[in-house]
């Protein structure tokens, strides 16, 4: 009798980001095995994305009390699972890992970072900072197949938008066919929000960009916002002399991807939109500050980095607090970046479009 079809659970506790770009891994594995039932556990936060990719068999989470616990532990020993990718490799992932009873249980050996519960996993993978630091994330995430062993004969990371989340989000943009026929129905979608407000570009300098936008060019500037950041948009709008489409429904991960889709280009900082963005096909404008580029870049050939000169002048009295160096999240160093490069680089983006 022929073996059964590999039961895979990859971990990877978050972010946004992070859970988009493990695709490069599920894609891998489905053409190795076919028939495969992939699994990603996540925290709840992070779930939704999982529906969009055609990879994914299934998604769990992790509880969000110890009451759940009990609970938790009998599905994932119920499921049965032949092989455990744990990108984390934490105190909590390590005893999941454990807890599945799989036979085969990988994970990394990161030159930085201290290796927990060796005992735990039957092989592991060995990255080195140099390669860490010089690689996209990706490639790191990848070099854990190394450990199944599976090849790796793609690179590609995908999201599908469903129908039903396209429909939804069509009466927001006012998108009909005809607007789509027209070549000179021009969109651009700008997130101005970031997780760190140290990574946020100027509100009055998002405003001027849109006014130019929009008079120069005659593209229809809409602005979309997360949790906690509709002072953002408030701000940005009241700086701005044009009218800015500000979406103010809160939409799922599914209705944002899907309403991306519909957009010549997507305007924001380093963050986990800007992979959605990118895992759906439209062009990306990232602003990034001290991030490492290297590592967080949106993958393709289609998209554009702006990122201020490294390393950077500090900016010290222009900035609300002080910045902490060689700490990304909590530098201002995208406030280097200048209106007329954020302008310029669209205009040229939208040139190639037309």
């Amino acid at each position: 009798m022929a073996d059964a079809a590999p039961n895979v659970l990859l971990i990877r506790r978050r972010y946004l980001g992070d859970i988009v770009l493990l695709g490069c891994v599920l894609r891998n594995l489905r053409l190795h095995w076919t028939d495969a039932r992939l699994t990603v556990l996540t925290e709840p936060a992070y779930a939704g994305v999982l529906a969009l990719n055609p990879d994914v068999t299934a998604a769990l989470t992790f509880p969000r009390t110890a009451t759940g616990w009990p609970g938790f532990v009998a599905v994932l020993r119920r499921a049965r699972f032949t092989h455990v990718l744990d990108f984390d490799n934490t105190d909590k992932t390590a005893l999941v890992t454990r807890l599945t009873g799989a036979a085969v249980r990988v994970t990394f050996d990161r030159e930085t970072n201290p290796f927990r519960h060796r005992w735990v996993y039957t092989g592991h993978a060995t990255v080195s900072n140099a390669f860490y630091i010089s690689h996209h994330i990706t490639e790191t995430y990848l070099s854990l197949l190394s450990a199944l062993p599976v090849p790796v004969t793609s690179r590609e990371v995908r999201l599908v938008p469903r129908p039903a989340d396209e429909a939804a989000v069509a009466p927001l943009i006012g998108l009909t066919k005809s607007a789509i026929r027209n070549p000179q129905f021009r969109r651009i979608l700008l997130h101005p929000g970031s997780r760190s407000p140290f990574r946020l570009w100027p509100a009055e300098r998002f405003a001027e960009v849109c006014d130019r936008l929009q008079e120069q060019l005659g593209v229809q500037v809409f602005v979309v916002s997360g949790p906690g950041e509709a002072a953002l948009v408030k701000q940005i709008r009241e700086h701005a002399k044009t009218h800015l489409v500000a979406l103010e429904q809160r939409l799922t991960v599914g209705q944002f991807a899907a309403l991306l889709a519909q957009f010549d280009l997507f305007l924001c900082h380093d963050s986990g939109p800007m992979h959605i963005a990118a895992a759906v096909g439209t062009p990306v404008v990232a602003l990034f500050g001290s991030q490492n580029t290297a590592i967080w870049h949106p993958l393709g050939d289609r998209h554009t980095v702006l990122q201020t000169a490294l390393p950077c002048d500090c900016l010290g009295a222009a900035t609300p607090t002080p910045c902490v160096k060689d700490d990304s999240y909590r530098s201002y160093c995208v406030r280097k970046l200048d209106a007329n490069l954020v302008f310029d680089t669209l205009k040229a983006k939208l040139a190639t479009r037309n």
